[in-house]
């Protein structure tokens, strides 16, 4: 039986996702919850590998399981394996060929930031701060301009290899309220720290530092450099995943 949950957890004392030797990780952790759960190991994957320090609202994650416990009761009986910063929200049984990662359609990314002179801790673990005042006006006009499908070799973490940059933005947009910007993205898959990059980006556009305008040049030049510098992980959360 091949079984989907939905995953939420704060990131912020694990380094990733993926397993890494000597190292604590989201997956892992699942793994141990499920082998303690069943009796018997279970190879966990996710629909993408969130890094050190990033949250998930809603990761979706399969394993295959021969268990006898029903697909929908997962969730409930993980959760008391489960450390108190990753929870099951929901489980079920989904087909034998569907795979959390290659059947993904669509996935939603949040980026949050603050605006304080001052740290503020109860902020700090969700929220990138920043000093100094944001046009947020303008970095909605500018992050209009990933709408549709563009290739994104600019806005990947130098020294990543992939095939294939393009990937297409379904939805972006930025909202204020008070001194808190929220960037909202949704697309058909996103390149290395590509979401992180994209708010530096705008950031710049919201100092003045770049024009609304020359997002549309920084995409064509295929350049990192030309792109914003890479905002810190722990504004960023995984928020949905689509099939």
């Amino acid at each position: 039986m091949r079984v989907f949950i939905k995953i939420e957890y704060d990131g912020t004392g694990y380094c990733g996702w993926q397993i890494q030797p000597n190292q604590k990780t989201v997956q892992e952790e699942i793994e141990i919850a499920i082998e303690k759960l069943t009796g018997s190991k279970s190879s966990v994957t996710g629909s993408g590998r969130t890094d050190s320090g990033v949250h998930a609202l809603g990761q979706i994650a399969h394993f295959d399981t021969t268990s006898t416990i029903p697909a929908d009761k997962f969730a409930s009986a993980l959760n008391q394996y489960l450390p108190s910063d990753i929870k099951a929200i929901e489980s079920w049984q989904v087909a034998d060929e569907l795979h959390a990662r290659y059947s993904a359609k669509r996935k939603t990314y949040q980026y949050k930031i603050y605006i304080s002179k001052q740290p503020r801790p109860l902020y700090d673990r969700y929220f990138a701060r920043v000093e100094f005042d944001l046009d947020a006006i303008k970095m909605n006009e500018a992050c209009k301009k990933f709408i549709g499908k563009h290739d994104f070799a600019c806005f990947l973490a130098s020294g990543s290899e992939v095939n294939d940059t393009v990937r297409e933005i379904y939805f972006a947009e930025v909202e204020r309220v008070g001194n808190e910007i929220t960037f909202t993205v949704c697309g058909n898959g996103f390149l290395y720290n590509m979401v992180r990059i994209m708010v530096g980006t705008l950031v710049k556009v919201g100092q003045g530092k770049l024009a609304v305008e020359d997002i549309s040049d920084i995409l064509a030049s295929k350049s990192r450099e030309r792109a914003g510098f890479t905002m810190p992980p722990q504004g960023l959360t995984l928020v949905s995943v689509d099939y």
